[in-house]
């Protein structure tokens, strides 16, 4: 799957929330704080990471890639 940006960046628990891979905000801070999330391969617990074009996520047997 791809998530083409419409910025410079989206923040990690927006980018959950704009594909619906969680039911709302709440939700997503706690799939990333539980460790589900992975960006570029490492488990990330920071809810605004920054995903910027080249990243990649992994969450709930997807794979995303951000592209500008």
């Amino acid at each position: 799957m791809e998530f083409k940006l419409k910025a410079g960046f989206i923040e990690l628990d927006n980018m959950l929330k704009v594909l619906e891979l969680v039911m709302g905000g709440a939700q997503a801070k706690q799939q990333i704080q539980a460790g589900s999330v992975k960006v570029n391969g490492l488990v990330e617990s920071r809810v605004r990471r920054k995903l910027r074009p080249g990243d990649y996520v992994e969450f709930s047997g997807q794979k995303i890639n951000i592209i500008a």
